[in-house]
Formats: C-alpha cells, sequence, structure tokens
C-alpha cells in the first residue's frame, strides 16, 4: 500500500468520525474493495454517557420500628445492571447468540466459573460472529439477554462477580 493510500485512508477515518459525531451515531462500520486483495475494513464507534434520570421528589420517611437483623452479607445488584462493576457490556450492535451452533450447550451458564478471556457468547454483526470474552476470572452471577435478542452497543449482557 503506498503512502497516498495511506493519507487518504486516514482522511475517510476521520471524516467517518466526524459523521459518526454529526449525526449522533454509535457505530459505522464501512469496508471499502480497492481490489483483488486489497481492501479497508473500518468500524468506528464511541459510547454515548447517559445523563443520569431526574429523581423523583423524596416522601419524608417514616420511623421504621428498630428490628435486629444480622448485618447483610450478601451482594447487593445495583438497580441498573450496566452500572454493576461486573457488567459486561456489548462491544457492538447485533444478534446474541448462546452457543457455537443450534443443538450445542451454551458457553456459560449463571453459577459457572469462568477464566479471563474465556468466550461468554457471540454477538453477530453484519454476518460476521464475534466472540465476547470474559474481561476477568469469576462467576457467572446473572445473563441478562437471551439467545435471538437484539442487543445494542453497551448495553449489558452478563454480570461476573
Amino acid at each position: 500500500m503506498s503512502n497516498k493510500t495511506h493519507e487518504t485512508d486516514v482522511a475517510f477515518i476521520k471524516a467517518l468520525a466526524e459523521l459518526l459525531n454529526e449525526n449522533n451515531l454509535t457505530e459505522l462500520h464501512v469496508k471499502r474493495d480497492y481490489g483483488d486483495a486489497d481492501s479497508l475494513n473500518v468500524r468506528v464507534s464511541r459510547q454515548i454517557m447517559q445523563a443520569p434520570a431526574l429523581a423523583a421528589p423524596q416522601m419524608p420517611a417514616m420511623a421504621a420500628p428498630a428490628i435486629s437483623a444480622p448485618a447483610a452479607t450478601a451482594y447487593a445488584a445495583p438497580e441498573d445492571p450496566a452500572q454493576d462493576p461486573g457488567a459486561v457490556t456489548s462491544p457492538m450492535v447485533g444478534t446474541i447468540y448462546m452457543q457455537s451452533e443450534p443443538g450445542t450447550p451454551a458457553f456459560v451458564a449463571v453459577g459457572d466459573k469462568v477464566s479471563e478471556g474465556q468466550t461468554l457468547l457471540i454477538v453477530e454483526a453484519m454476518k460476521t460472529m464475534n466472540q465476547i470474552p470474559s474481561p476477568r476470572a469469576g462467576t457467572v452471577k446473572r445473563i441478562l439477554v437471551e439467545d435471538g435478542a437484539p442487543v445494542e452497543f453497551g448495553a449489558p449482557l452478563m454480570i461476573i462477580g
């Protein structure tokens, strides 16, 4: 590839990034074919940070009777799974597949111990099967998606604790 082609590719990628921002998109995927064995395949994505929802006005708390209870030792999951520190989020828009092919066992189930890099599930995007690896070792606490369901970029897929 010549330096001229490299410079035009860089300019093209910068233009895609600008297009992403100008149109408030989260992801663009483009493939340019230059010839028989020469192509450029680019995916530009960003994560949009959402502002927290406005809280409803708080009602005055009623005095609750004092009850002696053992200290809570169980993990209390956040209300929004995406805010959970163990959340594994989707790196792309696509369709979820929990197993490598129909009729085979799922990659993981709730309660399974996983190692870093182990395949958790597949996200199909643009006819490409993308294995989603575990970002850390731990135990699968919750699976938040169903087989065959569509998923958005940044959506929580599962919780690993």
